[in-house]
């Protein structure tokens, strides 16, 4: 068989719903959600256009596709960092390296999640407010389960470090070209390992000796 004669491969439906994402996000991130055209989309992707619209009957639908795929991500980056060790200044280190590695290793699509110009819209505040929830439970989960705080202060502390953590990496990204990564991602930590550390331990208010702190775990 010849090159000429040679057919190139179907792509599945998975791949290709893949290879339509990467595109959209390519478009979304560079010109918007109001800029970006379907038009746009399906010659970044090398498709026609019917193709596209075979998997996302709209503009909108695949936006908050892609936005869901990036959302999911966050969430799997921090979960990931505050399974990866059990001790908690580690967790902290790991927990702000999550968000400081979306920020950075996701081709701007950030900007998708914190940035969107469609925010206000119930869709796309539904996604971003059920990743951030998701986020600040799992780690209001660690901080219940390592000290005495309660469920409603602990999602209060934890909503904090979320913050904390997303402002910050945005501000890095945009503002601190001076400041590497791990610089950065050090300072954060040590701000909050400072705060989050004095907490007592949850094993003190069962008769542990008095000053054992969330810091002194796995001792």
């Amino acid at each position: 068989m010849t090159d000429a004669t040679r057919v190139t491969p179907r792509l599945s439906k998975s791949a290709r719903r893949t290879q339509l994402l990467a595109a959209a996000k390519a478009v979304f991130v560079a010109q918007g959600y109001h800029a970006a055209a379907m038009d746009d989309i399906a010659v970044q992707a090398g498709v026609s256009k019917p193709v596209l619209y075979q998997h996302f009957p709209s503009k909108l639908e695949l936006y908050l596709a892609l936005l869901g795929e990036s959302a999911d991500e966050m969430v799997r980056l921090v979960r990931e960092a505050l399974r990866a060790s059990t001790d908690n200044h580690v967790r902290v280190d790991n927990a702000v390296a999550a968000y400081f590695n979306f920020v950075a290793d996701n081709g701007e699509a950030y900007r998708l999640i914190f940035e969107s110009d469609l925010r206000g819209q119930p869709e796309v505040e539904y996604i971003v407010e059920h990743a951030w929830d998701k986020c600040i439970s799992a780690i209001t989960e660690t901080i219940t389960t390592d000290t005495g705080v309660d469920v409603e202060r602990a999602r209060l502390l934890a909503s904090g470090m979320v913050g904390l953590s997303q402002v910050s990496a945005r501000y890095w990204i945009q503002q601190s070209p001076h400041v590497s990564r791990a610089e950065a991602i050090e300072l954060l930590s040590t701000l909050m390992w400072r705060g989050i550390s004095r907490f007592p331990r949850q094993h003190e208010a069962a008769g542990a000796e008095p000053g054992q702190s969330f810091s002194t775990q796995g001792e």
